[in-house]
């Protein structure tokens, strides 16, 4: 009797696997398309860092421009590609996997835990990567040219691990606004983006208006320069947080649709 006891136990537990075990299948769901989120965006950066080589050894040899042509690339933006790439990534993740998670009996809940901690993963993946670049461009004097890359200035000039934290906050940014832009998708279709787009846009001409009315701006500009770059970096996670809750409400109320 005991030995069928158990087998039964452990047939249930088969038929219902734990919710930690749903989540960890949502993850190994999203990392199925591992070119797409991940392969792909890391050969396209290197891409871009390989066009801007070949720009900077052109500059480097050039005798009038070789002193100063190449500071100005800690201001450049060719790095920004893929956080904005990541956001992408989020939202056609959302509407390709949510209704195939549902119909293999994933819980909203258990599908929204295990995305966020699949891009908890690919954020943690990017920032070591792009923080050992980093590195190895500071110890080369910028490959050897006194250029930047991996280092802009964008990303902050504190330590090595204020930088990964901006980088990996960056990341999260993206990922979890991408994810709220999805949900919303998915429950309500375009009609939905463009309201939030407005809404969006009608919160941003009113704090302009706001701060413009009041006379406010250079007591902005005083907040960003005593909060420096990991501060204001810090703050954005005020904004990821909220994505990422509204996300999860949306999508827990949103139906399918083929």
């Amino acid at each position: 009797m005991t030995t069928i006891a158990e087998t039964q136990s452990v047939a249930r537990r088969g038929a219902h696997p734990s919710s930690t075990t749903r989540i960890w299948r949502v993850v190994k769901l999203q990392f199925t398309n591992s070119w797409n989120i991940l392969v792909l965006p890391v050969l396209i950066l290197g891409a871009i860092f390989v066009l801007n080589y070949a720009i900077w050894v052109i500059a480097f040899r050039s005798s009038d421009m070789s002193e100063n042509a190449l500071d100005g690339t800690q201001y450049s933006g060719s790095t920004i590609f893929i956080f904005a790439y990541m956001l992408v990534v989020a939202i056609q993740a959302i509407n390709l996997t949510f209704p195939f998670a549902l119909g293999y009996g994933a819980t909203r809940r258990d599908y929204y835990l295990g995305t966020s901690l699949t891009w908890l993963i690919l954020s943690a993946i990017l920032t070591l990567g792009i923080a050992i670049c980093g590195q190895l461009e500071t110890w080369t004097n910028g490959w050897g040219l006194r250029a930047t890359f991996f280092n802009a200035v964008y990303f902050g000039d504190d330590s090595f691990a204020a930088r990964m934290f901006t980088v990996f906050a960056a990341f999260l940014f993206f990922f979890f606004v991408g994810t709220a832009s999805a949900a919303v998708y998915v429950r309500w279709r375009a009609n939905g983006l463009i309201v939030a787009g407005l809404v969006l846009a009608v919160l941003l001409v009113g704090a302009v208006a706001l701060i413009s009315f009041t006379d406010s701006w250079k007591g902005v500009g005083e907040w960003f320069a005593v909060t420096g770059g990991t501060g204001v970096v810090a703050w954005s996670l005020v904004v990821t947080a909220i994505a990422a809750v509204t996300g999860f409400f949306i999508l827990r109320r949103a139906t399918p649709k083929s």
